[in-house]
């Protein structure tokens, strides 16, 4: 059992080789695509007053990407409202550049300053006011406009360049250290001098005088703004065709003739500089910030899907035109019912959207490239505005389209989306577990929208679907498929069942759709029994509906059967299960019976299937300890509610087959295949009588994959009780907010959290400090928080009640008895972290908490008050379309690589790099991975600069996409601390290694075998630098986590002896390290024998050690008989060279390489033989 939470490490495995399809094909010598095709060329731009200056671009990009990009440059950043001439020919926006005729190698765009329209107004106001925010965290504080924190030029910004020159402490903060029970929050977000940047302006917002009346409409005039400098001088200013100007207007008084002297410039930004000195002055300071060399653009380009931050410091709330003009223009509670909830002229058609974008061409690789740019960029539109549109329904703010139902069976249209909740309606899941059964379905649905995502068959579409927890509801936001809410459901269905199999009905065409995916998905293709007793066959379960829209496109709907029932926790009445299942008290029941297997775990069945077959052995073993091992594989935890922040992926095992396997493996693959029958163990579906003895099959194989699941797949799991405790605590949550009036959503939130965390016995409610006097009852209509039903009232909750049920949620989800029954039990008997406890809850739930240090401890007062509460954030499951064409480039680069040949794989990787950035832009964790394993490669081959650029970008973007402390995020940080170490900046270095260890301690605490690996590196930096003292406490620790985890006959932990015995040695303590080496020697001596080289350099430098310890004794001696110390031979104290200390950094990290030959092939391939780096 660990205590622990368990940290994700899959940077550092083969999590990175592509998911899908390609996994499995052999790969080609060399990808089919011509590379050319995306080769990128040089063009000048030349802004007005200024001198051409060289753009590198890219054919496949639109000059719509070249505006934002000149929009970002410092020289540029002022213009928004301009086009780009060739030749004196205005280019389209939405071109290619590759349509462009004429358009090469040298060539000319000019920005050509154009008229503004009321939209080209807003969209350079909403420029200024990122540009005036650019420097300020508050966005993505608050989860907006895809902002998100990153601290890397923080952690490194003072000593990145000339490291060597400066004389910088080597010793961490005191949390930092070993052994230090102290686990702070504040520092999770460094304090930056980039953080608040000189204030320019004290307000700018639009004008009361807005819009202009007819008249001035006829002048030009399209609004009106007010501008407060920070002289305190009050201007009105006009926004024209031509640009802005002074008028004369007032608050109280409307003159819009121009002020004297008249100015008029064509950027807002140049206007202000004119008639405030201070904000020309504090502009030009926070440009000068913005683009510093310490910052980079990762840390201002939005992240494509909103990436939302557990904490963040107390913020100043100040005016902000943009902000407030989305929410006036944001519409909500202002629809009519009919004509709003159908259809609004503003809305976006989001079907249409979706369904085109996949229709358009894949002939060849540039055409898959721009479809999949347009597929990713509707798709991450969608998943922005559902989200929104989610959290609006919660709120109230939307008409439901059934007013007259109850709340929970109400149903809402917004911008063209439907949105429902996930509660049990109409009986609709009596049978198969009620409310429980509700909640599951949707993300279940979600998953077999995703895998038949994945396969893209085309003709078959999929309606856009996304997932949201949000205050205690599930809302499911969907697509509309046309026509759909105009006819009845059994006019539409043309293919499956509506009646839970009663009624089937099938299509050839549909037939024809779901061939190819039933085979990737591994169904069996089937036939089922009608009402009529007519057979009709099947390829899905009979829960998959086929419906034809209005607009001709075949569309599948509800997925949620996607893959196999998972037998363990689905009691069949007459099915036993096999004896091992049966010993280990299965099946268990569940509160639902959706219950069903992973698709991870289908690929590990049906691999192991093959295996057995392939060698001549039995499927199944019955006996865990013989089942035979599987190729790496990665599975998740089994829980159908998980979100990405929290899957921890854990190796089932590293043992990697043998080519002879390999072979056995594809030769076997194309005579044995594996499908699953969705249908066979469903109530209420009958099967022809012909078809009895396959179905027995399918039950067997059905079993067969169950008990596979328990001998073979969980054993290689750890019990990860911090995150059993925390989906429990999750799942009672859930049900405390439903029955929490918004007014008091903080002090509920703050108590919930006392009473989960807090060692105070008695956490009573927090009184709310808005408490409002009210002379009558509310008549508003009844809160949707009443749907909470017989819920208690969530003042009444105590610690005691919360555990205690806890401890039932987990008996009763997990079948595991929690050996904790209140949080000081966790604390002390299972060595949890209260701190890793509200991260966790906090991730799970949305909840943002304020940044300060929280007293746990205190037993005469609370923890949490509701000012410690700082919002709710939706919690979003969705797709994420990923590029094919991308994704195959890297896994061959991967191929080339774990073959030895770098240069090639490094090309390879460097093209998927680019189509990468292509589809999805710069921050997106395909596009880190990429950079990640360049990193790598560059490292190996010693050209650590260049490792080093492309690491630090791969850490912008984790801390970006995946969060500022996700263990994906660490692992970066580790590996970029290593290459700074390796081009020669150590402490910088050490900085991002002290950084990556207060993130771990905060993930998952000391007690983590990640945590050895990790003080080894900080241990043999400092060592490099002499820090002894300091570097003893850190290798001291990693030896007791190795002993603890590796055993006391490990080869790692005789690696561990040895790193301490050499600092001994440099502190002169002979004694010490000659103990260690003894160690060491012991464990080589026992393991691979007195004759192995590693056992015979142990016993020479024992010897070594020896020699220098007689000697200091003899001087010892000589020094008490003498009293002097004259004509004394020195010491060998010397410290460590930086070849040794690298190759130990190599060896920990797992990068032990020998080059034995080098040789150019005619390829000019750099081949590299013997090489074992496990980590690439």
């Amino acid at each position: 059992m660990s205590s622990g939470h368990m940290l994700d490490t899959t940077a550092d495995n083969m999590t990175e080789q592509v998911e899908g399809d390609s996994k499995k094909q052999e790969l080609p010598a060399v990808p089919d695509m011509d590379p050319s095709e995306d080769a990128g060329f040089t063009v000048k731009i030349q802004a007005p007053g200024t001198e051409p200056t060289d753009f590198q671009v890219s054919p496949l990009a639109m000059v719509q990407e070249i505006k934002q990009v000149l929009m970002d440059r410092e020289e540029t950043c002022r213009r928004t409202c301009f086009s780009l001439q060739l030749n004196g020919v205005t280019l389209d926006n939405f071109t290619h550049l590759r349509s462009i005729p004429g358009l090469q190698e040298g060539s000319i765009l000019r920005v050509v300053e154009e008229p503004y329209t009321v939209r080209e107004v807003r969209i350079h106001l909403r420029h200024i006011r990122d540009l005036l925010k650019s420097l300020n965290l508050t966005d993505g504080y608050n989860g907006v406009e895809g902002s998100s924190p990153s601290f890397l030029s923080c952690v490194t910004e003072e000593c990145m360049e000339g490291d060597g020159l400066k004389q910088v402490s080597c010793s961490p903060p005191d949390h930092i250290l070993p052994g230090s029970k102290k686990r702070l929050l504040v520092p999770l977000l460094p304090h930056t001098n980039f953080g608040k940047s000189s204030e320019c302006l004290k307000v700018l917002t639009m004008s009361s005088w807005n819009p202009p009346p007819g008249n001035r409409k006829m002048h030009g005039d399209l609004l009106y703004l007010n501008v407060v400098t920070m002289e305190d001088r009050h201007f009105s200013i006009t926004a024209s065709t031509r640009g802005f100007y002074v008028n004369l207007s007032t608050i109280y008084s409307f003159n819009p003739k121009p002020a004297n002297p008249s100015v008029l410039s064509h950027a807002l930004l140049d206007l202000l500089g004119h008639i405030s000195p201070v904000f020309k002055k504090n502009f030009s300071v926070l440009l000068k910030r913005r683009y510093a060399r310490s910052t980079h653009p990762f840390e201002r380009i939005a992240t494509p899907f909103q990436v939302f931050s557990w904490t963040a410091p107390a913020l100043d709330h100040t005016i902000d035109c943009v902000r407030a003009e989305d929410v006036s223009s944001f519409s909500l509670g202002y629809e009519e019912h009919v004509s709003a909830q159908v259809n609004t002229l503003k809305a976006r058609d989001w079907n249409e959207e979706l369904q085109t974008t996949r229709e358009l061409p894949r002939k060849n690789v540039t055409d898959r490239l721009m479809r999949d740019r347009a597929v990713f960029k509707a798709n991450s539109d969608f998943v922005s505005t559902a989200s929104r549109g989610a959290m609006a329904v919660v709120d109230g703010n939307v008409m439901p389209v059934n007013p007259s139902e109850e709340p929970r069976q109400q149903m809402f249209i917004w911008n063209n989306i439907f949105f429902s909740l996930g509660f049990a309606v109409r009986d609709q899941y009596r049978d198969l577990g009620g409310e429980a059964a509700a909640h599951a379905a949707p993300v279940l649905d979600l998953n077999g929208v995703r895998a038949y995502w994945a396969v893209d068959q085309e003709g078959l579409y999929l309606i856009g679907t996304v997932v949201i927890d949000y205050r205690g509801y599930r809302v499911t936001a969907q697509t509309i498929v046309p026509g759909i809410l105009e006819r009845d459901q059994e006019q539409s269905v043309v293919y499956g069942s509506i009646d839970f199999g009663k009624t089937v009905v099938s299509d050839d065409r549909y037939l024809e759709l779901l061939d190819k995916p039933s085979k990737k998905l591994r169904v069996q293709r089937h036939l089922v029994l009608n009402k009529d007793d007519t057979a009709v066959e099947l390829c899905s379960s009979v829960e998959h509906k086929g419906i034809v829209g209005n607009d001709g496109r075949r569309y599948i709907l509800d997925l949620l059967f996607t893959f196999p029932p998972d037998l363990n926790f689905l009691p069949v009445e007459g099915e036993d299960l096999n004896a091992v299942c049966q010993h280990l008290g299965f099946p268990r029941l569940h509160p639902h019976r959706l219950v069903c297997l992973r698709q991870e775990l289908i690929d590990a069945f049906v691999e192991h299937r093959e295996i057995a077959k392939a060698v001549g052995t039995s499927a199944i073993k019955t006996d865990p300890i013989t089942t035979p091992q599987l190729p790496s594989a990665i599975v998740t935890l089994p829980d159908q509610d998980t979100e990405h922040h929290s899957l921890k992926n854990v190796p089932v095992n590293n043992i990697q087959q043998g080519s002879s396997i390999k072979h056995i493996f594809s030769s076997v693959r194309n005579t044995f295949d594996i499908h699953f029958n969705p249908n066979v163990l469903c109530a209420g579906v009958r099967f022809p009588k012909e078809s009895t003895e396959d179905i027995q099959k399918q039950k067997q194989q059905l079993k067969d994959a169950a008990v596979f699941l328990i001998s073979n797949q969980i054993p290689a799991f750890r019990i990860a009780l911090c995150e059993l405790i925390t989906r429990c605590a999750k799942h009672l949550f859930k049900t405390y907010l439903l029955a929490v009036e918004p007014s008091a959503l903080s002090a509920s939130v703050s108590h919930f959290l006392n009473c989960f965390l807090s060692a105070f016995a008695d956490a009573g409610v927090i009184q709310q400090n808005d408490k409002l006097a009210s002379r009558r009852r509310s008549r508003r209509r009844r809160s949707r928080a009443s749907v909470g039903g017989t819920v208690t009232a969530w003042s009444n909750l105590t610690p005691t009640d919360l555990w205690g049920a806890i401890k039932a949620e987990a008996q009763k989800y997990y079948h595991y008895s929690l050996p904790c029954g209140g949080v000081e039990e966790a604390v002390n008997k299972c060595r949890l972290q209260r701190i890793t406890l509200l991260r966790e809850i906090a991730i799970k739930t949305g909840i943002q908490i304020l940044l300060r240090e929280y007293h746990f401890d205190s037993e005469h007062k609370t923890v949490f008050t509701e000012e410690d509460i700082l919002n709710i954030f939706p919690v979003v499951k969705h797709i994420s379309p990923r590029s094919r064409d991308a994704l195959f480039l890297l896994h061959c680069g991967q191929s080339r690589v774990q073959q030895g040949c770098l240069k090639e794989g490094c090309e390879l990787i460097s093209q998927a790099l680019g189509l990468f950035t292509n589809v999805y832009g710069a921050l997106h964790q395909d596009v880190c991975i990429c950079l990640r394993l360049l990193g790598r490669i560059h490292y190996i081959l010693g050209d650590y600069a260049e490792a080093r650029g492309h690491q630090q970008r791969a850490v912008l973007i984790s801390e970006r996409v995946l969060g500022i402390e996700h263990p994906n995020t660490i692992q970066e940080y580790k590996h970029l601390g290593l290459y700074c170490f390796a081009g020669g900046q150590s402490v910088t270095a050490l900085r991002l290694l002290y950084r990556a260890r207060y993130l771990m301690l905060l993930v998952c605490g000391e007690d983590h075998p990640e945590m050895t690996l990790l003080d080894s590196k900080i241990g043999l930096v400092l060592h490099s630098m002499m820090a002894c003292d300091l570097a003893l406490k850190f290798l001291e620790n990693a030896l007791a986590l190795t002993s603890k985890y590796q055993g006391p006959s490990s080869l790692k932990l005789a690696q561990s002896h040895h790193l301490l015995a050499k600092v001994h040695e440099s502190k002169g303590d002979f004694r010490a390290a000659l103990t260690h080496e003894k160690e060491r020697y012991d464990i080589y001596r026992k393991q691979v024998g007195e004759e192995h080289e590693k056992t015979q350099e142990s016993s020479e430098y024992l010897k070594h050690l020896t020699h220098q310890a007689v000697i200091l004794q003899k001087t010892m001696n000589w020094i008490c008989k003498t009293g002097s110390d004259a004509n004394i031979l020195p010491l060998n104290l010397n410290s460590p060279s930086r070849v040794w200390i690298m190759e130990q950094l190599n060896l920990v990290t797992g990068i032990d390489y020998e080059i034995d030959e080098i040789v150019r092939n005619n390829d000019n391939c750099l081949r590299i033989f013997s090489v074992n780096y496990s980590f690439v």
